[in-house]
């Protein structure tokens, strides 16, 4: 009862911002709330308030005992929807499947899989020496174990 009361308030508030979405959402024991939203520009305190207030104050105290905590998906999470990995396009990723691991540009995501692409340096076919060569790789959602953007330094 208490989860759906939750839940339904969240749909709510998410539908009247839009720009926002849900990347993780749990009731812990103790009736600990947690949520992590992400943002198609980012998220700002405010919208964690937004988020907050919106569950909050239609909730009745009296009835249901409570702690919420709502923040953002943070610059080092892991990618784990797609609308982030969207959000992402243009940057360098850092993403591990079970057979491989990339770090490459994002070049596309659709609601299946991602495009990678990057630059290696592989010996010449004929002769002495090396050239770069321009690579990509369509990756399933779910072939990836873990994907993140690369934060430069």
């Amino acid at each position: 009862m208490f989860k759906s009361i939750v839940e339904e308030l969240l749909k709510k508030s998410l539908l009247e911002r839009e720009d926002l979405f849900l990347t993780d959402f749990e009731i812990l024991s103790g009736n600990k709330i947690r949520i992590v939203i992400d943002g198609d520009k980012g998220v700002l305190v405010e919208d964690c308030i937004f988020i907050s207030r919106a569950i909050e104050h239609n909730i009745d105290r009296d009835e249901y005992d409570f702690s919420l905590e709502v923040s953002s998906a943070g610059a080092s999470a892991a990618l784990t929807i797609s609308r982030q990995f969207v959000k992402n396009i243009g940057r360098v990723l850092q993403v591990r499947t079970n057979d491989n691991h990339y770090e490459a540009e994002l070049v596309e995501a659709t609601s299946e899989e991602i495009k990678l692409k990057w630059k290696q340096r592989e010996p010449k076919k004929i002769g002495k020496g090396k050239i770069t060569v321009e690579k990509e790789i369509n990756l399933l959602y779910k072939d990836i174990n873990e994907a993140k953007v690369k934060i430069k330094f």
